[in-house]
């Protein structure tokens, strides 16, 4: 459910609530909050809503990226929440949803069918070779070879780098950021998986660096897809974050705004929220909100890459709930999208 029809909801409740003690109210129309919802970058590609019926009748959806799909040796992609079969994460609903990640709610089977599913859109065989991580929310990066893939994770980590062809790496997200880079000339691809903490780490920049160690990469022959993940219009953190990200990069106000949110309960029915304190003296203000894409792109830039070889998705997991599982829109009860790259054989 989206963050529009959780305000519906939340009103139809309201004016379910007044009508049945026999009240009615004056209705208006409802103001804006005013918050740009996603910056755009160097070729970035818009966010859009979908049209949730037709979805899920054409099955799975695997997103490209415009950066990576001109690399004729390449896969890629990224996933939605879009076709499978898992029921787990919508109660009631007809058709299934394409959870990726073993949990404890899904049932097993279901998500090794999805799996099947997705890599058949993504590398052409339902039993294309998958390599995951533990992932840790730290700045551990692994090479990785055939001999890593299988259904489980091997090692623990946040990033991974290969020149193995014929092997997927993958990232599994709800809300964190992914990042997939590709060497043009050396044939070399890593994934990362980059929430606030692994940002404040430099996973991705140390990524890159690893991959001019280990490779020789040179930064000028990288292109970078920055996949769907929380934006900054719904990631609200708290000082501590700022502060943290205050210590380790120069750039960092530039990452946080202030955010004054617009709840169309409130302004519907503000007599609900009417309290006794002085004016000035209510609790509710901005909330501080992290830019985590913004912050992997400059991570990007910095590590050498070029702003035309960066790719931003542009999709907020959180605003499009409908189409991506998200962390923070499920309270936690939610699935998990991979996020893959790879050499073909």
């Amino acid at each position: 459910m989206s963050a529009t029809s959780e305000s519906s909801s939340a009103i139809r409740e309201v004016d379910q609530l007044l009508a049945s003690v026999g009240l009615t109210h004056g209705r208006r129309k409802l103001m804006a909050a005013g918050f740009e919802r996603q910056a755009r970058h160097p070729k970035q590609i818009p966010a859009s809503r979908r049209n949730t019926a037709a979805q899920k009748k054409s099955g799975v959806e695997v997103l490209p990226s415009p950066v990576l799909e001109e690399i004729p040796w390449l896969m890629s992609g990224f996933s939605t929440r879009t076709g499978g079969k898992s029921v787990a994460y919508s109660p009631g609903q007809t058709t299934g949803e394409l959870n990726l990640g073993f949990t404890s709610s899904d049932d097993r089977r279901n998500v090794l069918a999805n799996r099947r599913m997705f890599l058949k859109r993504a590398a052409g065989k339902p039993d294309f070779p998958l390599v995951m991580l533990q992932q840790i929310h730290s700045s551990l990066i692994r090479t990785v070879t055939h001999a890593d893939a299988g259904e489980v994770a091997k090692h623990r980590g946040d990033g991974m780098m290969t020149t193995e062809a014929g092997i997927l790496l993958a990232i599994q997200t709800a809300d964190c950021i992914p990042v997939l880079i590709a060497d043009r000339k050396r044939k070399v691809v890593a994934a990362f998986h980059a929430g606030w903490r692994g940002t404040l780490k430099r996973i991705v920049e140390n990524g890159v660096g690893r991959m001019q160690l280990e490779y020789g990469c040179k930064p000028k022959n990288l292109v970078a897809a920055i996949g769907p993940g929380i934006g900054q219009c719904c990631y609200a953190v708290g000082e501590e974050v700022r502060s943290e990200f205050d210590s380790q990069f120069a750039y960092a106000d530039a990452l946080f705004r202030d955010v004054y949110d617009s709840d169309p309960v409130k302004e519907k029915y503000p007599l609900l929220f009417m309290t006794a304190r002085a004016p000035g003296h209510s609790n509710i203000g901005p909330s501080l909100h992290l830019d985590l894409v913004e912050a992997n792109r400059r991570q990007l830039q910095d590590a050498g890459l070029k702003p035309e070889s960066i790719s931003v998705a542009g999709h907020c997991t959180r605003c499009q709930h409908d189409r991506f599982f998200s962390y923070r829109a499920d309270h936690g009860f939610t699935g998990r999208m991979f996020s893959v790259i790879g050499i073909r054989a």
